[in-house]
């Protein structure tokens, strides 16, 4: 499908040119340095990997359109599972909820991919709490050593000023894409009168009337500036963004990302001089 590396995407390490190798695979910056014809390998399919970091969060158990952001994150998790599985790749997965973090080594396999499938099914839900995302990413620079494909999936509620730089040092080793899931209704509030909001990282109440247009007016104002902030953090850090919403089909998001990046790949593979 063309979300995660496909066979033999990834570089290795270089070696003296033996007859037969393909000429397409000289290292040109080896030769000249070493005065003798390198090729660079490619790594073999099975030390491939993909890491999934799933941030359940509190603030994930909402929705008010076709499910919750938390059905939304599990199915996105679980799409890079499967399609990873799909290329031959190994997978691995760190789940992070205010109850600790439960990590599932990198590996291939069916049996591996569904028991990490069940984990992400049955993960259990808290209704407070933070989850720690800025040690999440850590904890998967420090375990992915070789450079892969980790996706992100959360709802980056927290400061981007706490994540931006963890994120942009895991950049700079892995592929990375930031998936970040929403619902209509953090984004603009309807008109029902008085609502309660809770915040459900400290359990803060917080009434506001909805009739207000002014009122409105700020909360989508405000809400904007959010979202931008997050693109913005994400962007800078070097990942890639896709954005999904409860009140739309994921999946048609999910191919028409894809659809695009390939298209992205391939306009910079033919602007290269050759």
């Amino acid at each position: 499908m063309g979300l995660v590396p496909g066979h033999g995407s990834e570089q290795g390490e270089s070696r003296t040119y033996q007859p037969g190798d393909d000429v397409r695979r000289i290292d040109w910056n080896v030769t000249a340095r070493m005065i003798e014809p390198h090729v660079r390998e490619t790594i073999a399919d099975r030390e491939l990997e993909t890491w999934v970091v799933l941030d359940l969060a509190p603030s994930l158990s909402f929705g008010t359109a076709l499910c919750e952001k938390r059905d939304l994150a599990i199915s996105a998790a679980a799409a890079a599972g499967f399609l990873t599985h799909r290329t031959g790749n190994r997978f691995g997965l760190l789940v992070l909820t205010p109850g600790g973090a439960a990590t599932f080594p990198a590996r291939g396999g069916k049996d591996h991919l569904l028991a990490a499938m069940h984990h992400l099914v049955t993960s259990p839900r808290f209704e407070s709490g933070r989850t720690d995302l800025v040690s999440g990413l850590g904890r998967i620079g420090a375990i992915a050593r070789r450079r892969g494909f980790v996706v992100v999936v959360s709802d980056f509620l927290a400061d981007p000023a706490t994540w931006e730089h963890p994120l942009a040092r895991l950049s700079t080793r892995h592929e990375v894409l930031c998936v970040d899931v929403a619902d209509p209704r953090e984004l603009e509030l309807p008109p029902v009168g008085v609502l309660q909001l809770v915040d459900p990282g400290s359990g803060e109440l917080l009434e506001v009337q909805s009739s207000n247009a002014r009122v409105r007016a700020r909360y989508a104002e405000a809400a904007a500036a959010q979202r931008a902030a997050i693109a913005a953090a994400i962007v800078r850090s070097g990942a890639g963004h896709l954005r999904l919403r409860t009140d739309r089909d994921w999946l048609l998001d999910l191919v028409h990302f894809v659809a695009a990046r390939r298209d992205r790949i391939r306009g910079l593979t033919r602007s290269r001089p050759t």
